[in-house]
């Protein structure tokens, strides 16, 4: 497994495994201890592991964390997603930058999301089975949701969304939920 540095967002990273295929499938590892190390973090900040399974078109996101925010990891286990990540963190390099990653089963390819960063994905198959590692406890309080279409942010999402739940259908523009952020 080996780990890169994602450039448009300062501290986030694509963990890729090695899968090990042949006739049966493949095997590979998808959390290694010492890689997530060997980039600076702690592997046993992790305290949560949550799945979601979507159907193709649906968009969920963008989704942050208020107070001390929220890292992750992120992978698409099953199927194929398009994956976005908004660094909203007012002190970084990256500020307002945007990355945009395909997950799939095929790759297995891990993303960690920093906390203060906006992440969201739409599924591009028919199943999508989305897996996330959360560094704490889910807190229903500090719940933020920006707006998917947001001219500011000008993500290219690939698909027409068939579905969001009514809370990304209503979420507020970037500028409307920082403001509400910072107040």
């Amino acid at each position: 497994m080996k780990a890169t540095e994602v450039p448009e967002i300062t501290g986030a990273y694509l963990f890729e495994p090695t899968p090990h295929a042949d006739e049966r499938g493949f095997f590979c590892r998808t959390f290694d201890a010492d890689v997530v190390r060997s980039v600076g973090l702690d592997p046993n900040a992790f305290v949560q592991d949550s799945l979601s399974r979507s159907v193709r078109g649906v968009l969920r996101g963008l989704h942050l964390r208020s107070g001390a925010g929220e890292a992750k990891l992120v992978r698409c286990s099953y199927g194929r997603i398009f994956d976005v990540v908004v660094d909203l963190r007012p002190g970084s390099p990256t500020y307002l930058g945007r990355g945009f990653f395909e997950l799939s089963d095929a790759t297995q390819t891990t993303l960690y999301v920093p906390a203060g960063c906006a992440h969201g994905f739409q599924a591009l198959t028919d199943v999508a089975d989305v897996s996330y590692r959360i560094d704490r406890p889910h807190d229903p309080a500090e719940d933020v949701t920006i707006a998917h279409d947001d001219p500011r942010l000008a993500i290219p999402w690939p698909l027409p969304a068939t579905s969001m739940s009514a809370r990304d259908r209503r979420a507020p523009r970037l500028a409307e939920a920082l403001t509400h952020e910072e107040g």
